[in-house]
Formats: C-alpha cells, structure tokens, sequence
C-alpha cells in the first residue's frame, strides 16, 4: 500500500505552471461531447483471505498480467508475490446471462506465492522469459528477480541506498536492460546479467536541484528507445536510453506529484497524479490532449492501466471506487464502489492497484486490487441494440461527380479500409434519394474488383 504524502517534497502550489492549457483548449475539453459509456462491466470474480486479521496486512500494492494474460502477478504490505491462473480465478463467462459473481479465496484461487524480504512497491514481468521471470521493487530500495518455476531469487539489486523503489520496468526494445526509480531521486538504468549485482549502466537525477523522488519509471513497450520517468516534482521526463544525458522531452502540466505513467501508443503517454486527474499527452509535441477527473486521488498510489485495443484507461480512487474512462472524454463512462469483503477495518479503504487484460476488442477484463487484500474481476463486453433501434430514412439526392462507374473508377484508387464504430443506443440514418443503403457481407468486399467492374 502506497502512501505518497509523507515521503514526497512536493513543489510549491503557488509556483506558476509554464505550460497551462491555452484558452482555446480548456474551451474544447468544456464543450467536448458528453461521456458515454459503449461497455457492460459486470463483477465476476472476489478473492479475498478468511484468515482472522488478514486486513491491512494483506493490502495490494500493485497488480500486473504477463505478457500472456495468461497470469495475474500481485504484491503490497504481505511480503508475498501472488501468482494466480487466469484461466482458473478469471475465466470469462460463456453465458454472458449469468450475472452471479464467483467467491474464492486467496488459499485456492493463488497457484503458488513466493515471500520476499520487504514490502514490495512495484512488479514487472520481464520480457523474453516466457513469463518465468519476474522483477520487484521493494520499501527497503532493492531490486530482485525471481525464478518462477524454481519459486527462487536469481538477481539482487541494492543500489538506491537503502531509499524506498517506487517503480521498476524492463525495456521492450533491449530486454536485457531494466531501470528502477527511487526516493533517492535518481533513475538507474542496469543490466542483471552482470556479475557484480547488476553493473549500473546510466544514472539520471531529474531534478537535480530539489533532488525530487521518482515514483514511476515506464519504458516504451512498442519498442521504441524512450523511458517516461515521472518525479515528486509534478513533472515527466522522457529520456532516450542511448544517451542518457539530458531529457529529450519535459511534460509539465500536473500540479502535484506524478503517480504513474503508461504509454498508450508509440507517441501518447497518460499519466497520473495526486493532484486528482489524469492526463493524456501528445510526448513529441509536448501537450496536453486530455485531461480526466472524477476520482479522488490526493495522498496515494491508486493504480493507473491503459487498455490499448479499447481506448480505456482505469485508476482506483481514494474513496474505494474503480473508475474507467474513455480516452475521448474527460469525465469517467463507469464507476463501481469496491465492497469490502470484510468489515474487520476500522480505517476507510481505497483502491489501490488495477490492471487490464490486454487480449480481445470486444471483450475485456479490468482485475481491481484493495487495501483490504481483496483482488476484484470485472468482465466488460460491448454493448449491442437491437436492428429495431434504428430508423432509416431518405434525404435530397446527391449529385454524382461521375456520369458512369467507368470514369468513377478511373477517378479512384482503391483503398480498403474497415473500420469498427461505436453506436448510440438509437441512431437515425438518412440516405440520399438517389442512393441505396445495402448490407454486404465482409467477404464481398475483398479481392471483388472483378466483381464491381461487372456491376
């Protein structure tokens, strides 16, 4: 369980922020299309512990699938990596009507666990290892990597120290480099194939004036050479890992200490912060495309995953609520409360850890950890309306560019596109008089050139 508010010396509220939204964008994100929601999220799946006491003591800190999406990895306060089956603990439904969610407990839904030496802050599966690997980083400013067949550690880092790792990650683009940020205020980039307990290869101090912790380090998992390293001092640095001098890129927008960040793709980060929002940034052009709220977020660490195949992205929220957002609105399109599976805990509870199954388009899955120790499974499937809920109708006709379909080939080049599009509960369709409005299998729109020109 992560608590940022006493360890971080966060920037004077009254300094002024050099990038501020100009006018004319913080008058298109008020004037932005109402939120909607195209997803029905149903709970599925709790663990929780039946063991007496197993409140603060368990709580999750951070909650991470392999590559795979075949496992869920989880760590906090209990000094255990959990590692649990997806298949087995967060199977989707094959009857979308069943609407019962599954109670497990952590002693039958955890395939096996691993203890560790000290509170864990941060896991990442390493790629490459064929989800046999996996790295940590701990309240005691140690680095590990443990062996999950052998369920043994095989690396050991010790370089921060002895200051809090908040964040650790691998790099996609040379998986044999791995970077850890800490509350020494430095970024170090090393190499756990060294002999000498991972030789570090670069280090970056952010900031070097106020010395400002790193609380999240984020390589680009497309492959590219970049690492978003966010600080205590409501800023993102991007660094280029072939020379780690200076930033290649600031991002300057939050006002209190930046959490989290995810890429979304090759150039768009979202970040989080306990200012109480999310931003979604453009990182070449260094602005602000986006920004979320609705969740409450002020003193901790509350989770932040981006689903990239659906344009979602999820945080907790220090009120006990998971909230997802659509990345085209800024105001949350679902909100669930996170019920405590117990109400042994005198202290309110808050969502701490979430992370996304990234596999599908049409369905997916959101797992929520809490400050309880209790894991949450919500499956989302796309929302369908009846054909019944849309009304067809005629318009002026449209004049044709072309006399014959002859010269309106010799016009165009062809391009096949598909695309797959949202639709409101009901929707109106008008079509131009002279026009008809078909409905065409997919199959007849590939290698069919034969066909129109016979048309």
């Amino acid at each position: 369980m992560k608590n940022s508010s006493s360890n971080f010396p966060l920037q004077n509220p009254q300094q002024p922020n050099t990038t501020q939204l100009n006018p004319d964008t913080r008058q298109q994100q008020q004037q932005q299309e109402k939120a909607r929601c195209e997803w029905d999220f149903n709970l599925t799946t709790v663990i929780s512990s039946s063991a007496a006491g197993a409140t603060a003591s368990d709580a999750i800190g951070v909650v991470e699938f392999d590559p795979t999406d075949n496992f869920l990895a989880t760590g906090g306060i209990a000094r255990k990596i959990r590692i649990y089956s997806a298949e087995k603990s967060f199977k989707s439904r094959e009857n979308s009507e069943i609407r019962a969610a599954k109670f497990l407990d952590h002693a039958d839904a955890c395939e096996f666990y691993i203890c560790t030496p000290a509170k864990l802050s941060s896991l990442k599966w390493k790629p490459g290892s064929g989800s046999r690997v996996i790295g940590s980083g701990d309240y005691d400013g140690v680095v590990m990597e443990y062996d999950l067949e052998k369920r043994v550690p095989v690396f050991e880092r010790d370089e921060h120290g002895g200051r809090r790792v908040w964040s650790m990650d691998y790099s996609h683009w040379d998986s044999t480099l791995g970077a850890s940020g800490s509350d020494d205020g430095t970024m170090q980039m090393w190499d756990p194939r060294c002999d000498d307990g991972g030789k570090c290869l670069a280090s970056v101090q952010p900031n070097r004036v106020s010395r400002s912790p790193v609380c999240c380090v984020e390589f680009n998992p497309f492959g590219g050479p970049i690492v978003a390293v966010g600080c205590a001092d409501r800023r993102i640095y991007g660094y280029d890992v072939r020379r780690m001098g200076d930033p290649v890129f600031i991002l300057d927008g939050h006002q209190k200490a930046v959490t989290y960040t995810r890429f979304l793709d090759l150039q768009t980060i979202v970040s989080s912060s306990i200012d109480g929002c999310l931003m979604m940034w453009h990182a070449e052009d260094k602005r602000v495309i986006r920004t979320y709220r609705g969740h409450v977020n002020s003193r901790r660490f509350v989770g932040l995953s981006v689903w990239r195949n659906g344009g979602l992205l999820s945080c907790g929220s220090e009120n006990n609520e998971v909230f997802v957002y659509d990345k085209r609105w800024g105001q949350p399109i679902w909100v669930r409360g996170f019920e405590p599976a117990t109400q042994r805990r005198c202290e309110p509870g808050f969502v701490s850890g979430v992370c996304w199954r990234q596999t599908g388009e049409e369905r997916c899955m959101l797992v929520a950890g809490g400050s309880d120790g209790v894991l949450q499974a919500f499956e989302g499937v796309v929302n369908t309306y009846p054909l019944s809920s849309y009304t067809f109708g005629t318009k002026e006709p449209k004049m044709e560019k072309d006399t014959s379909v002859a010269d309106r080939l010799a016009r165009m080049k062809e391009c096949k596109k598909l695309y797959l599009v949202h639709l409101s509960e009901r929707e109106y369709f008008a079509v131009p008089k002279n026009l008809k409005l078909l409905a065409v299998p997919l199959f007849e729109l590939y290698d069919n050139v034969q066909v129109r020109q016979l048309s």
